[in-house]
Parts: structure tokens; sequence; C-alpha cells
């Protein structure tokens, strides 16, 4: 057995709990002074005050100890929307949208989401795999221990099968503990923008059905848009899902009111992620279904778009998640704590809300709400040092990468300092 705690911190901060929080429950954290924490076999055993902790532990010191002197323990970052399976550069885009244009025209022009495609398809295993390894080690050290990660830049049969694979091959403590999601119906290939129905048959009765068998993906998400795929075609795409045992999850009502958000709520989908358009019945519909509502605020900021009405949801019993949409082209950054302060400042949460949001609603999005999410004994012992006092720092000293450590299932996998020490 090997065993880690955490000595020295001035506060902890977590929601409780093994399902998502909704409504006024959503802002109730647990805050502790002076809190002792200790993992046993990768699971948390003791979460309580450094007296209690001395009591209950005299003579048995662990194996190892983590140094958190003046430092804020929090649950381990749960991200539920990412896109970290792709290569390519798209920085000249900002400029673009900084004059102006469109998010539609550019991609019209070839840029947006069909760039990426291109440079994925173009990569080889090893070029693809470097990418991917570093860019989740880098959401790793930022504080995400687990995170949902998306196929959908390569836009073929094999490529989405190959980006799947992949995550599947990195999986590790190296890197963030990973829910892999189908995201083939993207876009619509360019060799299908002609025979969309093609590609919405092929999604549904080709590439769902071997993933499944594959055991490749826990879910399957659908970009339901305007000028993306119908209400029609992501139905059929998600029921086919749902009849080969995937979970479904919806990008939804991010560009219009395009129906996706009641279709996720008449699913009863795990998630509706985006929902910047998301009306009154739309909210009222998520809240009868207990759909996650996935908000993703550096987005809306970075397409200087509206914002997704999180306070309406949360005041309506909407359970509400807060992810990072770590992609290449309207989101680009690996830090789900990057966004903690848009959430607060744009979208209209409070930091108790947007931890929750981060945590332990992003974990019952995942349907991982009893292992991963909150600092309760025997949930698996992912823990994040925040280089502050308390909590709320994670929103008020912002801009900076306030994670000074990070434990995930137990072990000390990112540290910015010679914290640990042996027994």
């Amino acid at each position: 057995m090997t065993s880690l705690d955490i000595r020295g911190a001035a506060s902890l901060a977590t929601p409780l709990g093994s399902t998502a929080r909704r409504g006024r429950a959503q802002g109730e954290i647990f805050r502790l002074s002076q809190p002792a924490v200790r993992a046993e076999d990768g699971a948390l055993v003791f979460v309580g005050t450094e007296t209690d902790y001395r009591r209950e532990y005299a003579g048995r010191p662990a194996d190892f100890t983590l140094d958190a002197t003046g430092r804020t323990l929090l649950p381990g970052f749960v991200d539920a929307h990412t896109h970290p399976v792709w290569v390519g550069d798209r920085g000249v885009e900002i400029g673009r949208r900084l004059a102006g244009e469109s998010y539609a025209s550019i991609a019209a022009s070839g840029g947006g989401i069909l760039a990426t495609v291109r440079a994925t398809r173009a990569a080889s295993d090893e070029e693809l795999s470097g990418a991917v390894h570093r860019r989740l080690r880098a959401m790793l050290e930022h504080g995400s221990t687990t995170i949902e990660a998306k196929s959908g830049y390569g836009l073929t049969a094999e490529d989405e099968i190959r980006a799947l694979r992949l995550l599947r091959e990195l999986e590790g403590p190296e890197v963030p503990r990973v829910v892999p999601t189908l995201l083939a119906a993207h876009e619509t290939p360019p060799e299908y923008r002609d025979r969309r129905a093609e590609w919405v048959r092929l999604v549904a009765h080709e590439i769902v059905p071997l993933v499944a068998r594959e055991s490749l993906a826990r879910y399957c998400d659908v970009f339901c848009e305007e000028g993306v795929f119908t209400v029609a075609e992501s139905r059929t795409i998600l029921e086919a899902a749902r009849r080969a045992g995937l979970g479904l999850r919806v990008h939804a009502d991010e560009l219009a009111r395009s129906g996706g958000t009641l279709l996720a709520a008449e699913l009863e989908a795990a998630s509706a992620d985006h929902l910047l358009f998301a009306g009154d019945a739309e909210i009222a519909a998520l809240a009868r279904s207990g759909t996650v509502a996935v908000i993703l605020p550096g987005t809306a900021w970075w397409m200087r778009s509206r914002r997704a009405p999180a306070r309406s949801m949360i005041e309506s019993g909407v359970p509400v998640a807060v992810a990072s949409d770590a992609n290449p082209g309207t989101c680009y950054t690996e830090s789900l704590a990057a966004v903690a302060a848009h959430a607060c400042l744009d979208s209209g949460l409070t930091v108790e809300e947007t931890l929750t949001g981060m945590t332990l609603n992003g974990a019952a999005s995942l349907g991982l709400a009893d292992r991963v999410g909150s600092l309760e004994t025997g949930k698996s012992a992912d823990v994040v040092v925040l280089d502050a006092p308390d909590d709320r720092h994670l929103v008020y000293h912002w801009g900076v990468d306030l994670v000074s450590a990070v434990v995930r299932s137990g072990d000390l996998v990112s540290s910015k300092s010679k914290v640990q020490s042996p027994k």
C-alpha cells in the first residue's frame, strides 16, 4: 500500500456529493481551514483538519508528504468538453476575427474546422500522437485530472477511428484520465459537401457501431447547428449511438437557436454544450430532463458572442458545468482554470458555482461523480494545490497559473517546486 499525505495548507474547498448539484446547491462549497488530506492506494482515506489528522494517524506516517504550506487544496478539475486531437496552426484567423470577419465567412473560405481537418489527416501517427500527448500533459499540469476528449478533426471513418485509438494508447498517469467521445458529426467532410445524407448514414450506421464494438468511446456528440447538422440529422446519429450503447452529448445553440438544446433534453443526453442562444423553453426542458448544461465561457468571450444564460439556468434548477472547449480555432487553451474568471464575470456565476461547475458537475456529465469531482473519502485522490490562501483567488488573481502541484490517483504528477519528501 502506497500512501501520500498533504499537509500545511491554509484552506480546502470542495463541493460535496456524488451527483450533479443544481440550483442553490450548486453554490454550496465546503471550506476547511488548516486541512490535511491522506491518500492510500490512489483513494482518499482522510479529509479533515490537521488536528484530527495528527490524532488519527499518530505513529503512522505516510510514505510521502506533500508540503502545501499556505496554499489551497481543490478537487482535480474535470474538463467536460475538449478537442485535443489535432495538428496545425490557425493563428492567422485571430486577425481576421478581430477585423470583424465571422466564423462562417472564415470557414467558407477554407479556414475553420476544415483547415484543421486537412492538417490532421496529413499528419503521421507519430506526429499526431506527440502533439496530443503534449496537449494532454499541459492540461494535467494546469489542474485537469479528468477530461472529456473528442475526435472530430479526421472526418473519415479511418481518421476518426485513428483519433480514438490514439487517445486510448495515450492513457497513463502522466496525462489526465480521458473520457473519449466520438464527434464524427463535427462538420460535413469536403468530400461529402454535396451529399450530406451519405455522411450522416455513414456515421450512424458504420462509424458508430464500429466505435461501440471496439469500446473506443463512451459518448457520441453531434454539432447540431445552423449550417452544420440539422435536428433531424442529429437525431439519426444520436439515436444510432444510443442503440449502440453510447451516451449522448450535443453541441447545441451556439450560433443560433437551432433546436439542439431541445433535442438534447428530449433524448435525455448527458450534456448539452455551448447554449449561447438557449431561451426559456430550452432552459425549462433541460431542468426537466436533468441534462447537464456545459457552458464554455472562454469560447463565447473569444468569439465576442453572447453568453450562455447561465444565471437563468442555475435559478431554474439546471445543473451547470464549466468547461474549456480547448480547440485550435475558438479557444486555444489547455487551462480550464483560465476560463473561471469568464464564467463569473461574463456568464454571471459565483466563484462557488464555478468551482462546482469545473469539478463535480463536470464529473456528473461524464458519469463519474461517484469517483471524482470532490474531495471526499472513498473518491479518487485527485487534488489541485493552488498557490493562494483560498479558492476565491482562482478568479480574483486571474491571468496567471496558480496551480503549484497536481495529484492524480494519489500520485504527485506535476509540481513546480520541491514539495515532496519521503518518509
